[in-house]
């Protein structure tokens, strides 16, 4: 045969989508593992003519599910962001809107058995190191994706996914604040380095002389702004620790700006070359933290709220997003937990396939 066939879910998960894999199913060795992804997604083509990647980064994404090696968790949960033309995989972030779709996953795949009428999965985002509780709609024992749970971004409505995100301060870096300081300048720019559940890098809209509302296509379009914000990235990903990351995905770019429409703050997310088309479920964590943490970039934006757990709305390109965010004040901000609801869907499933020349199978 002239190509391998990989058993594959496709499935959306909040506002990405892309293929779920079995890790039994794939490659061990993480070069050849690189290679396979990058043909299943067709990267190094805009339209990735030649997979199944939808031609932006938010479709593809890759999730690999196991059996978990941690004591507390059901399912390991390996992410891959593979890009769309430069024939790159960044396994070092992870993506919670793929994780919104790792516990119907798991179900499907007959990793974690349906339990009553919601199944709570344990996951462990081992990008990370995140633990992440999730709880999916399994009535009657069987997995449903019908329900009346709408998420900005997506058509319609769908079953109610709930994440719980423990573990998740400085999970890449070590660090909440991991240059040390709750705000630092680059090129003339005022930045919060932060790390919950994604390292960011986190700025005011105005400093830019943006406003903070410029829709996706706008944003998109301003090539001066990329440019700054890039060399700010950089800069700030050494100071963060994390060395040259002009190749890597993270830290992710953010911006505030006050809220507009009832909601806690407005936000815009970048991935970072390109702007996110609604929000990140990593990135609203971070954000909604940074609104908390006195002292950031995000002062005079907004009125903190006083009470914990507090229910932080992140307006976004799409619309908004909730996060209810547990914390404590009473030695400087710490993050207990924060969880959203989001949505999922399986859209497909069978065999995806890559040359042999590639990976012969297993």
């Amino acid at each position: 045969m002239t190509q391998t066939a990989i058993p594959y879910l496709f499935m959306r998960g909040g506002t990405s989508r892309g293929p779920y894999f079995n890790r039994a199913d794939l490659p061990e060795d993480r070069e050849t593992l690189a290679e396979v992804l990058l043909a299943v997604v067709g990267s190094g083509h805009p339209l990735n003519i030649d997979g199944i990647g939808g031609g932006a980064a938010v479709t593809t994404k890759v999730a690999m599910l196991s059996p978990s090696e941690d004591e507390w968790a059901d399912v390991d949960y390996f992410f891959a962001q593979v890009s769309v033309e430069d024939r790159l995989v960044d396994f070092k972030p992870t993506c919670g809107n793929i994780l919104s779709g790792v516990g119907p996953a798991a179900v499907e795949m007959g990793l974690v058995r349906p339990d009553g009428d919601v199944t709570d999965v344990k996951i462990h985002a081992i990008n990370t190191g995140a633990k992440v509780l999730a709880k999916v709609l399994t009535p009657g024992g069987v997995l449903t994706y019908d329900g009346d749970t709408e998420i900005a971004g997506v058509p319609g409505a769908g079953a109610a996914v709930a994440l719980n995100f423990m573990g998740v301060v400085g999970s890449s870096t070590g660090a909440f604040l991991p240059t040390g300081n709750i705000r630092d300048t680059f090129d003339g720019i005022e930045v919060t380095c932060m790390d919950v559940a994604m390292p960011m890098v986190i700025a005011r809209a105005t400093d830019f002389g943006l406003t903070g509302y410029e829709s996706v296509a706008v944003l998109d379009a301003n090539k001066d702004f990329f440019a700054r914000m890039e060399a700010i990235r950089l800069q700030a990903g050494a100071a963060m620790g994390m060395g040259d990351v002009s190749k890597f995905v993270t830290p992710k770019f953010g911006l505030l700006a006050p809220a507009r429409d009832g909601g806690t703050i407005t936000t815009r997310y970048f991935m970072p070359w390109n702007t996110h088309p609604s929000m990140a479920v990593t990135g609203a964590q971070c954000l909604a933290s940074c609104a908390l943490t006195p002292g950031s970039v995000a002062d005079g934006l907004l009125d903190r709220p006083t009470q914990s757990p507090a229910d932080i709305v992140l307006e976004h390109a799409s619309g908004t997003i909730d996060v209810l965010v547990d914390y404590e004040t009473s030695e400087g901000f710490a993050l207990n937990s924060a969880g959203l609801l989001r949505t999922a869907r399986k859209l497909a499933d069978g065999c995806v396939f890559v040359p042999s020349r590639i990976w012969e199978g297993r």
